[in-house]
């Protein structure tokens, strides 16, 4: 099926539900994600859900619609801009391609820790990244804790960036994810998520990084039994809403919304941190090795590329972020 075919399709089945309805008076909107039921994130939409029916003594109703029901998260983000989807969740890494300034969430150490990086989101500049997606008919309604990506490799462990050196590292399709391994000193190389478990196991790719529910869900862990806990990039989901729907809400409906997304976000935060302490013991009874290594070697090492943003928005962006 061409990408043309599949869309159309995708776009006749959401136009049929509609993306923001009302039935007996009660506002139904529709959202759709590419996660199991499992997810924290899921989880967390759920709550958005309940907590919307709480304030707007249930007048308003979110469905969700999970597992690529609706398409894949692309297509899912197409829908929200011509409002036939009323919400969806991406990473912040894809969406630099609409919003510039959302690379800097993958530019390596950016961020001193969990604390400042939330510090980061909530303040205004977090929020004016949000508004950004306005240019492009979304609106940024949220951030949802994604943790922190790390490293993990099958033949040889990594405790500074030397030992990257020649490795094949599976990163996002993002062109900072790119400059940040090879900043590092391993050879960057794309691989879809779906294909990379059998590319960790043929030796196509040397390691992989992510955060550590991803690591274990994903059984990664069965094939690359070394894990190093250097943190180099925070980089959040977003939840997006379409800016048509948006906007055909009533103010208290929009404030309803905005509130039941604030309790959603502490919520997932909390679920997050419970499943990164579980999948950390549950690799490290599986027998990985879990490395924590001297996180300032790798910062130094990064130094010329945080450098090559001097002059640029981006970098003026990372200057606040370091006074913050």
């Amino acid at each position: 099926m061409s990408s043309l075919v599949g869309i159309t399709t995708v776009v006749g089945m959401v136009l049929t539900l509609s993306a923001c309805s009302k039935t007996n008076d009660t506002v139904i909107l529709r959202l759709g994600h590419s996660l199991d039921t499992q997810h924290t994130v899921h989880k967390a939409m759920v709550h958005l859900g309940e907590r919307l029916d709480f304030y707007s003594n249930g007048s308003m109703q979110v469905l969700i619609y999970p597992s690529s029901q609706l398409g894949s998260e692309r297509q899912m983000v197409e829908l929200l801009q011509i409002g036939s989807l009323a919400m969806t969740k991406v990473s912040a890494s894809p969406l630099e391609g609409f919003v510039p300034e959302m690379q800097l969430f993958s530019i390596p150490y950016v961020f001193r820790d969990r604390d400042h990086f939330w510090k980061v989101l909530n303040s205004d500049l977090g929020k004016a990244l949000l508004k950004g997606t306005e240019n492009v008919r979304l609106k940024g309604l949220g951030y949802y804790d994604a943790g922190s990506r790390s490293f993990y490799t099958t033949n040889a462990p990594v405790h500074s960036p030397a030992d990257l050196q020649g490795k094949k590292i599976r990163v996002l399709n993002s062109p900072t994810a790119v400059r940040t391994v090879k900043a590092l000193g391993g050879a960057a190389t794309p691989v879809s998520w779906g294909e990379l478990y059998t590319a960790l196991q043929q030796g196509v790719v040397d390691g992989a990084e992510n955060n550590p529910p991803s690591y274990y869900l994903s059984r990664h862990y069965e094939i690359s039994r070394y894990y190093t806990l250097d943190e180099h990039t925070s980089v959040p989901d977003v939840m997006l809403a379409s800016l048509k729907v948006w906007d055909s809400l009533t103010a208290q409906q929009q404030n309803w919304l905005s509130m039941a997304m604030a309790d959603s976000v502490e919520y997932q935060k909390t679920l997050w941190q419970q499943a990164s302490d579980e999948a950390l013991a549950a690799v490290k009874e599986a027998g990985v090795e879990v490395i924590y290594p001297d996180k300032q070697l790798f910062r130094d090492a990064v130094k010329e590329f945080h450098q090559s943003f001097a002059g640029t928005e981006v970098g003026k962006i990372m200057q606040q972020i370091d006074q913050m």
